[in-house]
């Protein structure tokens, strides 16, 4: 299945409380509950402006209808074709 990064401009994200969070958290858990077992979240990243999610997903249009339901901001999909990380660097 495909992963995908979501990047979602929220300002002010990285000043959001944990309880904020935890809102936001539910609702996307709650849509993804609805939607099946097809689309997964796997993490988040919060930065100041913006927040980056990485998902499973069977296509990108999954990705779009969760951002729908639960009213929130899908302004950059990116399917991921490789990942690397400190040992791709090993010979």
């Amino acid at each position: 299945m495909p992963k995908y990064v979501i990047e979602r401009d929220i300002p002010g994200a990285g000043q959001l409380s944990p309880q904020e969070l935890q809102a936001i958290s539910q609702r996307s858990c709650q849509v993804l509950g609805a939607m099946g077992p097809q689309i997964q979240w796997l993490h988040s990243y919060v930065t100041g402006d913006k927040v980056y999610c990485v998902y499973i997903a069977p296509d990108e249009e999954s990705i779009r209808e969760h951002a729908r339901q639960g009213d929130f901001p899908a302004n950059r999909i990116s399917a991921v074709t490789t990942t690397i990380d400190p040992t791709t660097a090993e010979v």
